[in-house]
């Protein structure tokens, strides 16, 4: 957990957006057990809503791409540091491609699979194409008996920075 007073937070900067004095940027350093010495970024402007996030190590790593199976609810726990720049893909149900707008964080594989599950809702109630709508129908279903326990799932992240992980003894790191 981190303390509040390990937080360094600068209020009232430059909007790249707006370009109003409304954004607050924050850093926090953080150890993270099997990683290491991480920085985590923020920026979040109250005037326009603009929010930006990422994570990078402290020290320079090569690019990865780490494989995990949920196998278990219990790998729901299991923690993930995803960078801004880390590719993430979930078996053949779809994947979350990092670009300008991406933020980094750091999860677990039941926020992970939580965050792609809205993207995915979202694309089953506003599609018009009846195929594509089924497909995310079953993807829901599918990314739900994954949650519970009652289904495995392939997960990896492609991150040419390096700054991913999954913090788990049965995650495969390929340097």
């Amino acid at each position: 957990m981190v303390d509040d007073s390990d937080v360094s937070v600068v209020h009232n900067e430059l909007c790249p957006f707006c370009s109003e004095k409304k954004l607050t940027l924050s850093e926090v350093e953080q150890d993270i057990p099997f990683f290491g010495k991480t920085f985590i970024f923020g920026m979040r402007c109250s005037g326009c809503g603009y929010k930006k996030s990422d994570v990078e190590c402290a020290e320079k790593r090569p690019s990865c791409k780490i494989i995990f199976d949920i196998t278990s609810k219990e790998d729901m726990g299991v923690r993930v540091v995803k960078s801004s720049q880390g590719n993430v893909k979930f078996g053949s149900l779809g994947d979350i491609e990092s670009g300008e707008g991406s933020d980094g964080y750091v999860t677990n594989i039941e926020g992970l699979l939580e965050r792609f599950k809205k993207v995915v809702e979202n694309l089953r109630d506003t599609e018009e194409d009846e195929d594509i709508k089924k497909k995310a129908k079953n993807a829901v279903k599918k990314l739900l008996n994954v949650m519970w326990g009652h289904d495995t799932l392939k997960l990896s992240i492609d991150d040419p920075s390096g700054n991913s992980a999954i913090i788990s003894e049965k995650a495969i790191v390929k340097k």
